[in-house]
């Protein structure tokens, strides 16, 4: 049931991302659509993430020191670029634009999904 409400967690941040975020689409005909767009892209995301942040984490502990934690901004852009492309590959009209979109994009993912954790509870 955890996983479930995380996965609905980041669809929202996703969503609300793709509003301020002029750079990030989720396409879909009807509102069902894009919800559903959302959703796997939202489980996409946490997949990469899950995977490939605790490998980068283990790899990058230097740049994390050396930039007090900024690097963990680039990291986060990446992910959100790498899960924009695997959501095309897979038939998701999900689109990241470009390096800038992406990191604005991963902020507001971070902030929604941090503050939507605060209310709802596990």
């Amino acid at each position: 049931m955890k996983i479930i409400i995380k996965i609905l967690v980041v669809a929202a941040a996703l969503w609300v991302a793709t509003q301020l975020v002029p750079g990030i689409t989720a396409g879909g005909d009807t509102t069902t659509k894009t919800a559903l767009t959302l959703l796997g892209v939202a489980l996409i995301f946490g997949l990469v993430n899950a995977v490939l942040k605790p490998i980068i984490h283990t790899l990058g502990c230097a740049f994390y020191i050396l930039t007090l934690g900024l690097f963990a901004l680039v990291v986060n852009a990446g992910l959100m670029l790498l899960t924009s492309w695997i959501a095309q590959q897979v038939g998701l009209a999900f689109h990241v634009e470009g390096f800038v979109s992406a990191l604005l994009g991963a902020l507001i993912v971070g902030i929604v999904s941090w503050i939507l954790d605060l209310i709802i509870p596990d």
